[in-house]
């Protein structure tokens, strides 16, 4: 589903509601612009910030003047939130073509050429490569209504969000450690008296041990509050079976 961005409002709108075809009135949907927005400069601003996709979506005939600008293009991505509104809406426009919205993603169209005129660097594409090629980036994202109002939900997080840690999840993985230590000092003591030991069942100590198992990059994430948005205390204490080979682990509590 294409949609068209008005100047002077705050919505996205699609072609439905433009076109006014009662036909497809039932999929016509009105999505606020600013969080549109928001999205695809997180998503462009990450683009910015790798170097392997870059080289992918951006092909010069000079392979040195190729390096300079993906590098010139990362400091871009690293000092975005220092760059004055109009400097960041400008770059946007230009690199742009269009975005589609539709019910599970978000598709921006992108004209990587244009980033050495942005930048103001000599280059030429290949032979083989169009002067304005398209590139898409993707954002998989939910659209539900509501009444007359539309959410979006976002599969994944935003990696420049400021994030806040789960006070449960951090507890319970602080919990798992003190158990996992009382564990490896037991000298074969049976996980029945350990537990007694602690004052919980054998059954709470057994799965809270489990989760000191959890793969470093797990802890850390919940640590740092990168978490799954579905990924509650609860929902970890009722993983009784969870997983030790940490693939799997990722697999099941939604890290992949």
């Amino acid at each position: 589903m294409r949609t068209n961005r008005a100047r002077a409002t705050a919505n996205y709108v699609s072609r439905p509601l433009i076109t006014q075809d009662q036909r497809e009135s039932a999929i016509a949907l009105r999505i606020p612009a600013g969080e549109i927005e928001h999205l695809v400069t997180t998503r462009v601003r990450q683009w910015l910030l790798d170097p392997g996709g870059l080289y992918q979506s951006i092909r010069l005939a000079d392979p040195s003047a190729q390096r300079r600008l993906i590098g010139r293009v990362g400091e871009i991505g690293k000092t975005w939130t220092e760059l004055p509104g109009t400097r960041q809406r400008a770059f946007l426009t230009t690199l742009i073509d269009r975005v589609d919205v539709g019910a599970d993603q978000i598709a921006i169209h992108l004209r990587p050429t244009r980033l050495a005129a942005l930048l103001d660097i000599a280059a030429t594409p290949p032979p083989s490569a169009s002067d304005d090629e398209i590139h898409i980036l993707s954002i998989l994202v939910r659209l539900q209504r509501s009444g007359r109002a539309i959410t979006m939900r976002i599969e994944g997080t935003d990696p420049f969000a400021t994030t806040k840690p789960d006070a449960r999840l951090v507890k319970l993985l602080i919990r798992a450690r003190r158990f996992h230590a009382t564990l490896l000092d037991s000298d074969g003591v049976p996980f029945a008296a350990l537990a007694k030991r602690q004052g919980v069942s054998p059954s709470y100590f057994t799965r809270r041990v489990r989760l000191s198992y959890l793969a470093p990059d797990i802890t850390e994430a919940i640590l740092d509050g990168r978490q799954p948005r579905d990924l509650t205390a609860d929902k970890l204490l009722a993983q009784s079976r969870l997983p030790l080979g940490w693939h799997e682990q990722r697999t099941v509590l939604g890290f992949v």
